[in-house]
């Protein structure tokens, strides 16, 4: 277990170099271990669902370690700050829109144009954070669909050398997930019970807070149905070749093709580029094709994004 690392200041600030330079670095909270990365990398995001499996992208959750951090790349009004300053560090999750069109965020935001973050009540993720200096999106730090990690042991047990590193704080203090609220609009909605009762956001606000049971028209969180990113533009996949003036979204061998998702036919590298290539395809006006991605891997939820997101033009 030569990936696993006492806290102290030196180990935090190497940690701080791996976030940096696009590694994936373990991590405790006050939950259970999360699965770090530079949220404005997607090469790194990419890793983070090829290191655990996971069958599908879904928005993960940002954490920051100051609420400065928020204004960077999501849209702030007083009301979120208030809900920041009396709840924030704990298990407070706000689903917010995004304050630009930054394609690098595409991924770790699955496609949406809100992103999803918290503050966790842990001393050494925060100082990791700072010392990273941006928001580190972490789903937990184990395997999709196995049991989540609350140890550095749990954590290499479950994905070994797949993680630069692992920053071993102990045991987590185990609770349940964050509370998920939608503030993009008016109304706020609860996304997914969690650590903060409703009635005390509710007491807060003054108001009453909407509760979704994951219609796929409202906001998007982890743990929802999802509404994907989906171009304006006819979508064509599992396209052989370009059918009159398409714009072409190849993946490995492809020549005649506008854009190659990875011309080395790398998974994480098409993973990476897949949601700013289908900006770039839809704001270039022509309908649009993409090559077969093989069903395999992160090629599973490749397929299944762009399935999704070519079934929209169907209804």
């Amino acid at each position: 277990m030569n990936n696993i690392f006492e806290i102290n200041d030196e180990n935090i600030s190497k940690a701080a170099d791996v976030i940096k330079n696009g590694g994936l670095v373990a991590f405790p909270t006050e939950t259970v271990y999360g699965l770090g990365a530079n949220v404005y990398d997607p090469k790194a995001v990419a890793n983070i669902y090829a290191a655990k499996g996971r069958p599908s992208f879904n928005p993960l959750i940002s954490h920051i370690a100051e609420i400065d951090f928020l204004k960077t790349y999501a849209v702030v009004d007083e009301r979120v700050l208030a809900l920041a300053k009396r709840f924030w560090p704990g298990p407070l999750t706000f689903v917010l829109k995004r304050i630009d069109e930054n394609p690098a965020l595409d991924l770790a935001c699955a496609g949406l144009r809100t992103v999803t973050v918290r503050m966790p009540n842990h001393q050494v993720a925060l100082e990791l954070i700072k010392k990273s200096g941006v928001p580190i999106v972490a789903p937990s730090a184990n395997k999709s669909q196995t049991i989540s990690p609350t140890t550095a042991r749990h954590v290499y047990e479950s994905l070994g050398e797949k993680v630069d590193m692992i920053l071993d704080g102990g045991q987590c203090k185990v609770g349940v997930e964050s509370t998920i609220i939608d503030l993009t609009g008016k109304d706020v909605v609860l996304l997914r019970a969690g650590g903060i009762a409703l009635e005390d956001l509710e007491a807060f606000l003054g108001q009453k807070i909407l509760i979704s049971h994951g219609n796929p028209d409202l906001p998007s969180s982890p743990g929802q149905l999802l509404k994907h990113y989906a171009p304006a533009h006819d979508f064509r996949i599992n396209a052989v070749s370009r059918e009159g003036d398409e714009f072409f979204i190849g993946f490995g061998d492809v020549k005649d093709c506008d854009l190659n998702l990875s011309v080395s036919g790398d998974l994480c590298e098409a993973a990476s580029n897949l949601f700013a290539f289908m900006r770039i395809a839809d704001e270039d006006g022509r309908k649009i094709a993409m090559s077969p991605i093989p069903n395999e891997g992160l090629g599973l939820a490749i397929n299944d994004r762009i399935r999704r997101a070519a079934y929209k033009k169907l209804v």
